[in-house]
């Protein structure tokens, strides 16, 4: 099992880059969700945040390593059985997942320090503010990030219906090159 992408394939790197990163951000979207319902009496209604903010620093971190890595990594070849289309497609999305991403952890970092305070990381280390927003900017930010998460979890289902189309309908090896690392030396 390489550790790296190959022409062929992708690496386990890279596969673990993307299963951690996908369960990490489809899981922050829905404590997103889940959390700004809470009422002050719920057990919740502060630590849900926490863990909202610690986590999504941690998806941006993940992010920059994920980028770093991909831009530093062969890119595998696309299967022949793709079409041109499918092909330029699927680069416009990837890159659109990424313009995404980094829309929706910035504007929570941005959201979560607009007052000026840290952001708590686990109680390891803080994530110090850069600047302070106004009530007007800090609620364009807050509008931000809402949207970019919607957009972010429309991007996701589509990404899946096409994974699955790729599997059941084409019958090729493109959700399966996302699962199984290349195998060598």
């Amino acid at each position: 099992m390489k550790l790296k992408n190959t022409g062929s394939g992708y690496g386990l790197v890279s596969i673990l880059l993307h299963w951690v990163m996908a369960l990490l951000l489809i899981g922050l979207y829905f404590l997103g969700d889940y959390m700004v319902d809470l009422d002050y009496y719920d057990d919740w209604y502060h630590t849900a945040p926490d863990w909202h903010k610690a986590l999504g620093l941690t998806a941006l971190a993940l992010l920059l390593v994920r980028l770093g890595w991909k831009y530093l990594q062969t890119r595998p070849s696309p299967l022949a059985s793709y079409h041109l289309w499918e092909h330029r497609l699927a680069s416009l999305t990837h890159g659109g997942f990424y313009l995404v991403l980094l829309v929706v952890t910035l504007s929570g970092y941005f959201m979560s320090t607009a007052k000026g305070a840290a952001v708590d990381i686990f109680g390891w280390f803080e994530v110090a503010a850069l600047t302070r927003l106004d009530k007007d900017q800090a609620e364009l930010v807050a509008d931000i990030h809402e949207i970019s998460t919607t957009v972010f979890i429309l991007m996701v289902l589509l990404h899946i219906a096409a994974a699955l189309k790729h599997h059941f309908v084409d019958k090729d090896r493109t959700l399966l090159r996302m699962i199984r690392p290349v195998s060598g030396k």
